[in-house]
């Protein structure tokens, strides 16, 4: 028997319809259309739903759930040539997919996606199972889920007719999202040419496995499969290409809502298949030491301190040392993730490079069992925590060279914060602004003592490395007058929104302070009213309680 809802009327309530302003027909979305244009015209809906009790948030969520669906349509629509004429079973099932949307109307459209978020949850053990786990609707009102699907997303091509699905205006929209949330826990979100220039850097070849330990939406893991599939496309279609959808890139993940992301956005990019197991895992990767090593680490591991119970991770008997800097610890345990003559590519912050105590430690054991080649210095800017300054360093996994010699012999820096400023609007990050590094790293082929320095690249010796403070690795390469007389010539709106950048970041940190102080100010009144309370009967521990629940 079949388990698919029966389509009921197809008439729409007036009185809901005409809760939303009306929407003319919409052509097809072109291929040149501009992927913001279309990304901008689904986030301005927000405003009308708030009307309708559904948050930001939430909105966001549901058009994840929605889009995957579209999107799983266009692909299976595919022309046969991205294809190379092998039979692929479809993301989403015949009946929970998107046509069965789109052919409801009014209750019965909302009585059908209800199903299908249920049953698509119910999935366990596969990709497509992880995806919908715990879904529900949270679009409640059957004309504004109706306008949504018909008149906003279906419509629109996602894809276009002269490439492969890329997922563009989906990363968009997940983009945008990231943005509409700066603040959090550390979450920031990797910028995309970062992430291919790093990819470009290691240069992934087939056959080799590859994970990222804190994947967030999966950004490293579709850059390195993209590389592949541009570079390998005519063996991805045997013996090697299955390799690859069945575990050869993977992802760990803390937060599930984050993990759902990964997980569409690489079914979408062709990794993996809806009835395989989950190429994420969520769990805390700090947790404990790991059970599977990799060929390549690509990370940007979340900025904070401590486990998720905020305390050091001391199970990790595999780390050099304990500390709660959470930034450190997963250096170390990349490390461990590597096989030898393993490679790895991570972002991490200015503090890193030069913290004591822990860091020192950390920073001496990783120059003398692992090649640390490379540390590329990053300008302020581009990040979506405003302040972040951050670097990536890249390190090959090679051991003690013979004689109990330090892998390391040279750590080539290239400098590209002195007179670089980058905004999120303004001037953004493009990947022709990190050609010149691509550019060095490689300027000595495999080779890394036969690079080529330049005025911003340069190589500082394992044995000057070693002997300063700390070991402290915090190198800069231009000289300071040639930073002074770039500030120069930065140009006012530049300056102008280097300056609100910090004065946002310190508005933060007195905000993060005057919190605090009220916390205790609430504390100290909470202690007297209970002296009070035992006099006078009077309950105020509960407006307390409120109030410290209105802070959070």
């Amino acid at each position: 028997m079949s388990t698919d809802k029966p389509q009921t009327s197809d008439a729409s309530p007036a009185a809901q319809v005409a809760r939303i302003p009306a929407a003319s027909p919409t052509p097809r979305k072109p291929a040149g259309e501009s992927t913001s244009t279309l990304v901008n015209r689904l986030w301005s809906y927000c405003e009308l739903l708030r009307h309708s009790g559904v948050s930001t948030l939430d909105y966001v969520e549901q058009l994840t759930y929605l889009l995957f669906l579209k999107m799983a349509d266009e692909r299976a629509k595919r022309p046969a040539r991205f294809r190379k004429n092998i039979a692929e079973q479809p993301l989403v099932p015949e009946g929970r997919d998107w046509t069965s949307l789109t052919t409801r109307s009014a209750e019965a459209l909302l009585d059908h996606y209800e199903f299908v978020l249920k049953d698509l949850g119910q999935r366990g053990g596969t990709m497509l199972g992880e995806v919908f786990a715990k879904a529900s609707n949270k679009i409640h009102e059957p004309a504004v889920l109706e306008r949504l699907i018909k008149d906003l997303i279906d419509p629109h091509t996602w894809t276009t007719e002269d490439q492969d699905l890329k997922g563009d205006a989906y990363e968009g929209l997940l983009q945008r999202g990231a943005e509409d949330r700066k603040t959090g826990a550390g979450q920031y979100f990797t910028p995309r040419p970062l992430i291919d220039a790093m990819v470009d850097c290691v240069q992934p070849q087939l056959g080799e496995t590859i994970t990222d330990p804190a994947c967030g939406t999966g950004g490293f893991l579709i850059a390195a499969h993209a590389h592949l599939a541009r570079n390998y496309e005519e063996r991805l279609y045997g013996d090697e290409g299955r390799k690859l959808q069945t575990g050869a890139i993977t992802g760990y993940e803390l937060v599930r809502e984050t993990a759902r992301l990964a997980l569409m956005n690489m079914l979408l990019h062709g990794i993996g298949t809806s009835e395989a197991k989950p190429l994420i895992t969520i769990q805390d990767s700090l947790a404990r030491p790991p059970v599977r090593h990799y060929d390549i680490v690509f990370a940007n591991p979340p900025f904070g301190v401590g486990s998720v119970t905020g305390e050091a991770y001391t199970a990790r008997t595999d780390f050099w040392t304990q500390t709660t800097n959470k930034q450190l610890n997963f250096v170390q345990h990349i490390y461990n993730l590597l096989k030898t003559n393993g490679r790895a590519a991570i972002v991490l912050p200015d503090n890193v490079l030069f913290e004591g105590g822990a860091g020192t430690v950390i920073r001496r054991n990783l120059l003398d069992l692992c090649d640390v080649h490379t540390l590329l210095r990053l300008p302020p800017g581009i990040f979506y925590a405003n302040g972040v300054k951050a670097n990536v360093l890249f390190f090959d996994k090679t051991g003690q060279r013979s004689g109990g010699r330090p892998g390391t012999r040279q750590l080539w820096v290239y400098d590209f914060r002195t007179d670089q400023r980058f905004t999120l609007k303004q001037r953004q990050l493009k990947r022709e602004h990190l050609d010149d590094f691509v550019a060095a790293y490689h300027s000595g082929g495999s080779d890394y003592s036969a690079r080529k320095p330049s005025d911003r690249f340069r190589p500082f010796d394992y044995d000057e490395l070693v002997v300063r403070d700390k070991v402290n690795l915090d190198l800069t390469v231009l000289r300071s007058d040639t930073a002074a007389s770039g500030a120069a010539f930065a140009s006012p709106d530049v300056i102008a929104q280097q300056i609100v950048d910090e004065l946002e970041t310190a508005l933060a940190e007195f905000t993060k302070v005057a919190r605090a102080l009220k916390r205790d100010m609430n504390l100290t009144v909470d202690d007297t009213a209970a002296v009070d309370d035992s006099s006078t009967g009077n309950d105020t521990a509960g407006t307390t309680e409120h109030e410290e629940d209105r802070e959070r």
